[in-house]
C-alpha cells in the first residue's frame, strides 16, 4: 500500500508547463476542447489552426512527440468507428473510387477523427506534465464535489494494488497449468474477475473502516492549498484563447 503511485501517462520535466499549478491547466484543457467541438466542421483549416497551436504547446512542454504518439493508441477504437461511417450513415452518396458513401457519414467521420484526436492529445499533454495527485488537488481547488474528489484519488492510489492483485492471480493460473486458449476457458476467466472484484469491494470496507477509525467525517484533509499567480493563469491561457479565436474565426467565415 505504500508503494510508489507514479502514473505511466507522467514525464518527469521542468518545462514551463510542468511548473504550471495543475487547476489553471485543467480550466485551459476544458475551454480548448469546447472550442474545438464548437468549431465547424466545414472548414479545414480551423482544425490545422488548432494542431499547430497545440503541437507549440507540446514543444513549449519537452514532451517528446514519440512519448504523446504512442500513447494516441488508446483513440483507435473511435478511428475504427469512424472509418466505419461512411459505409453505415443514411443519406445522399457520394463516389470514392469504386465506393458510394455517405456524404454524412464522411464529414462525421472527419469531425470524430479531427476533434477526437486534438482532444486526446491535449489530454495526454495534461496527463504527461502533471503529477496525478496535483491533478487531484487541482480539480479540488476548481470545488468539484469532494465524493467526486475522493473517489478519483482511491481510483488513483489503489490502481496498482488491485493490478498487482491481478497478476497474482494470473501467476497463479498459469503455475497450475491455465492457458486461455479458447471459449471454454472463459468461465474459469469471469470467475477470476468476480474474485477480483469481492477481494476489491472488502478491501474498499477495511480502507473505510481504518478512515472512520481516525475521524475521517467525508473530507480528506488538504495538506497543500494551490495557488495560481496571474502570469501562471496568462500562461495557461494562451493555448485556449488561440483556440476560442480560431474558432470564432471559423464561424464568422462559414
Amino acid at each position: 500500500m505504500g508503494a510508489s503511485h507514479g502514473h505511466a501517462l507522467h514525464y518527469h520535466g521542468h518545462s514551463p508547463i510542468h511548473r504550471l499549478p495543475a487547476h489553471p491547466k485543467i480550466v485551459a484543457l476544458l475551454v480548448f476542447v469546447l472550442a474545438v467541438v464548437a468549431t465547424p466542421r466545414e472548414m479545414f483549416w480551423p482544425y490545422a489552426a488548432h494542431l499547430l497551436a497545440l503541437l507549440a504547446a507540446v514543444r513549449l512542454s519537452r514532451v517528446p512527440f514519440s512519448y504523446l504518439g504512442k500513447r494516441l493508441v488508446i483513440e483507435v477504437p473511435f478511428v475504427v468507428f469512424a472509418l466505419l461511417m461512411p459505409f453505415v450513415a443514411t443519406g445522399p452518396r457520394v463516389a470514392v473510387g469504386p465506393l458510394h458513401l455517405s456524404q454524412a457519414g464522411l464529414w462525421g467521420a472527419w469531425a470524430l477523427l479531427a476533434k477526437g484526436t486534438l482532444g486526446v492529445l491535449a489530454s495526454l499533454l495534461l496527463a504527461a506534465t502533471t503529477e496525478p495527485r496535483d491533478v487531484i488537488a487541482g480539480f479540488e481547488r476548481l470545488r468539484l464535489p469532494q465524493p467526486l474528489v475522493q473517489i478519483m484519488g482511491f481510483m488513483i492510489r489503489y490502481l496498482q494494488v488491485v493490478a498487482g492483485e491481478l497478476s497474482r492471480m494470473r501467476i497463479a493460473r498459469a503455475s497450475r497449468g491455465f492457458q486461455a486458449r479458447s471459449v471454454r476457458q472463459w468461465p474459469t476467466l469471469g470467475a477470476t474477475l468476480g474474485v477480483l472484484f469481492i477481494r476489491s469491494y472488502e478491501r474498499g470496507e477495511r480502507v473505510h473502516l481504518a478512515m472512520l477509525s481516525r475521524g475521517y467525517t467525508g473530507r480528506l484533509p488538504t495538506l497543500h492549498v494551490l495557488t495560481a499567480t496571474p502570469a501562471q493563469w496568462a500562461l495557461s491561457g494562451i493555448l485556449p484563447l488561440v483556440a476560442v479565436g480560431v474558432c470564432l474565426a471559423g464561424v464568422v467565415a462559414r
